[in-house]
């Protein structure tokens, strides 16, 4: 259960919401009860809880009537309802009306305790948005660090496509910031005031990235002993997050793509499926439209999941950003007042090297520094030995130097290259015509990597 967690039980039967309250009070929740629906109204008009617990048949209220008041009254909690085996149409209804979930009485206490914890992560995910977006309105939004070309161009498209809800599909290597760019697109949309939900489908085997994504019913399988609430209705309203995607198998790709269409999901074990309104990122180190060529991958999910595709450009396409991302790093890790400054020549070390890891690996080498180095400067020899052997950029020769053409040729190639050969950003970024980049490739003899 969520720290400081209080819960309001809602029950016209004295013993009921006494022993609700008790299960409640033994996890170290913090209980008020009320006996009729205009107690309930009255309590939550003047007092804010994380979760109520609430009885659909009420002395002298419907508990629909009560979901209806506090939706008008914008009642700020997640609601809970108890029903007989006989009222599920009316419990169905009560989820329209904004209700989280429902619990047909009577339920096992670990079932009860396990639903309320979920919804009050549910409350606590939205407050937590609630506090990013005054964070966002004082200090801005959380952003690639960057002022390279292909950085802003991944910025521009990030603010576009935030407007609409389209599903977008961000691609780069691991640790370029792939999941930054998806907070952002979140941030930036009308969803920012709901939740932002994450989950790795390549960490997962296929048994628990199926109920980890959709839930499932008490007893669905062996060990199922309390519903889950899965992720598609955590991310109720706002976004959710499927990171390297292209690791799903078939069989969850057609459960997935079903999904979508559709628009509703269904637990595992249950009949019932119910619409979710959510907004899918997708983000995947492969390229998934030769994945799907080679089978791997569902043509009718790729089209599904990439209205829009991001491509995030590796660290070593855009090396003017890296001493902007040293100082903003060595910024953040500041330890004891202290914040490291690098010599020219170890920064020039810092911006040759390759970086396979990304800008992941540059903050962890950062991090490492400011931890284990003891001095405020860092030299060359205070690098991590595989930085040492980059060779560092010097002044070129009179024999090194370059043609013109040779140089745009060089300039072409890496910027298809940064925007995974996407000709229509290529050709902004260039500022030149889709027909006139076609030609620069053909003169250059240019060729997609295999």
């Amino acid at each position: 259960m969520p720290e400081r967690m209080s819960a309001l039980v809602v029950d016209d039967d004295y013993d009921v919401r006494t022993f609700l309250a008790g299960v409640l009070a033994k996890q170290g929740v913090t209980v008020a009860t009320a006996g009729s629906g205009a107690e309930a109204m009255a309590v939550l008009g003047r007092e804010e809880f994380g979760v109520v617990l609430l009885d659909l048949r009420l002395l002298d209220a419907s508990g629909l009537d009560v979901l209806r008041w506090a939706r008008g009254a914008e009642v700020d909690t997640e609601f809970i309802v108890l029903t007989g085996h006989a009222e599920v149409e009316t419990a169905v209804e009560a989820m329209r009306l904004g209700a989280y979930d429902f619990l047909a009485k009577p339920c096992r206490n670990s079932e009860l305790l396990q639903v309320v914890g979920k919804a009050a992560e549910k409350k606590s995910l939205r407050r937590e948005n609630v506090a990013l977006k005054e964070v966002m309105r004082r200090e801005g939004l959380p952003r690639l660090v960057g002022e390279s070309a292909v950085v802003r161009e991944v910025l521009a498209v990030s603010e576009r496509v935030a407007a609409s809800d389209s599903p977008v599909l961000i691609q780069g290597e691991s640790g370029t910031g792939k999941e930054l760019v998806a907070r952002t697109i979140h941030l930036q949309s009308g969803r920012a005031g709901h939740p932002f939900v994450s989950v790795n489908c390549g960490a997962l085997p296929d048994t628990l990235l199926e109920t980890e994504l959709f839930g499932h019913r008490r007893g669905a399988f062996s060990g199922a002993v309390a519903s889950r609430v899965g992720l598609f209705e955590a991310a109720d309203g706002g976004t959710l997050f499927l990171d390297e995607i292209g690791e799903m198998s078939p069989a969850m790709q057609v459960r997935l793509l079903r999904a979508l269409d559709s628009g509703e999901v269904r637990r595992v074990g249950e009949e019932r499926a119910f619409h979710v309104d959510v907004r899918i990122v997708g983000a995947t180190a492969k390229d998934l439209s030769r994945e799907a060529a080679e089978g791997r991958f569902r043509w009718d999910l790729f089209y599904r999941v990439s209205t829009v595709i991001v491509p995030v450009p590796p660290l070593r396409a855009r090396r003017d950003d890296i001493p902007l991302l040293v100082r903003h790093f060595a910024t953040a890790a500041v330890r004891d007042g202290r914040t490291l400054a690098f010599s020219p020549d170890a920064l020039a070390l810092l911006v040759a090297y390759d970086w396979p890891g990304n800008v992941r690996e540059l903050r962890n080498v950062i991090e490492r520094l400011q931890i284990l180095h003891r001095g405020d400067h860092v030299q060359p020899e205070d690098l991590p030995l595989e930085l040492r052997a980059s060779r560092p950029r010097v002044a070129p020769t009179e024999s090194a130097l370059v043609s013109l053409a040779e140089i745009e040729r060089r300039h072409v190639d890496q910027v298809l290259t940064a925007t995974g050969w996407n000709k229509a950003r290529a050709a902004r970024i260039l500022d030149v015509d889709i027909k006139t980049l076609n030609k620069k490739i053909r003169d250059f003899s240019l060729s997609r990597p295999a």
